[in-house]
C-alpha cells in the first residue's frame, strides 16, 4: 500500500539510507558496513535501476542517456574505452529495438519507448540485479501491460535478479517469482503469486479485492 516503506526500501538496498538495524547484503556484499563512498559505490555497481518515469536526462538524446554511466566510468564494468562504449550501445539499442530512435530526445519519445531507454541505461553496466520503482504508476493499462512484457523479455534475455517495487497486485505477479508485502515498514507477508492468491489473510485479501473496509486503513 502507499505510504508502507517501499520507495525507502530501495534506498536502504542502494545505500542510500542506512537501516536502524539489522543487516542488508546485495551480491555478498554488506551495504550495512560500507561506510565510505566508494565502498558503496562498489555495491551499486552490481545494481540497475528503472525508475518510475524512467528518468531520462532531457539534454541528452537516448544513445548519449545509454552510454551515459559508461562514459563516466560507474559501475561494474569501469571506464570502457570509446569503441567499447559504442559497441555496447549499439548492442542495447538494437537488442531493445530503439535503433531508430538513437538521435531523438526524451521529449519526442512516448512513455513506452521512454521506459524502454530507461532499461537500456539499466542493462548498460551489466547489473546482476535491476530494482524496478514502480515501473507502471501513471501508465495507461495498455503501456503497463507492455512494461511487464519488457521486464519479463529482458529478464530471460539478460538473467538478471529483478526486484519490483509495486502496489499493484497482482497485476504485478506476472513479473513475480516470491512476492513480499509491505505494510506499516514491515513484511507481513512472503510467498509465491499462487499463495498470495489463496491466502486468508485479511491484509492480503483487502488489498488485492481493493476493498475499502478491513485491516488497512486509508491514508
Amino acid at each position: 500500500p502507499s505510504g508502507a516503506g517501499k520507495s525507502v526500501l530501495l534506498k536502504l538496498i542502494m545505500g542510500i539510507l542506512s537501516p536502524v538495524s539489522g543487516e542488508i547484503s546485495v551480491c555478498g556484499m554488506s551495504v550495512t558496513d560500507a561506510k565510505s563512498e566508494s565502498d558503496k559505490n562498489a555495491i551499486r555497481s552490481k545494481l540497475g535501476v528503472l525508475f518510475q518515469s524512467a528518468a531520462l536526462l532531457d539534454s541528452l538524446s537516448v544513445y548519449e542517456n545509454v552510454a551515459f554511466t559508461l562514459s563516466e566510468g560507474i559501475g561494474a564494468t569501469g571506464r570502457l574505452r570509446k569503441g567499447e562504449i559504442h559497441d555496447r550501445v549499439v548492442s542495447l539499442l538494437n537488442a531493445l529495438s530503439l535503433e531508430q530512435v538513437a538521435h531523438r530526445f526524451p521529449q519526442e519519445l512516448s512513455i513506452g519507448v521512454r521506459k524502454r531507454v530507461g532499461m537500456a541505461r539499466a542493462l548498460a553496466n551489466e547489473p546482476e540485479v535491476i530494482l524496478f520503482d514502480e515501473p507502471n504508476t501513471g501508465l495507461d493499462p495498455f503501456v503497463g501491460q507492455e512494461v511487464y512484457d519488457l521486464i519479463n523479455e529482458c529478464q530471460e534475455k539478460w538473467g538478471f535478479t529483478g526486484v519490483v517495487i509495486s502496489h499493484e497486485l497482482p497485476e504485478v505477479f506476472q513479473v513475480s517469482d516470491r512476492v513480499e508485502m509491505l505494510l506499516n515498514g514491515k513484511i507481513i507477508m512472503e510467498g509465491s503469486p499462487e499463495e498470495f492468491l489463496k491466502t486468508d489473510r485479511p491484509e492480503v485479501v483487502q488489498f488485492l479485492n481493493g476493498y475499502v473496509d478491513g485491516p488497512i486503513r486509508i491514508q
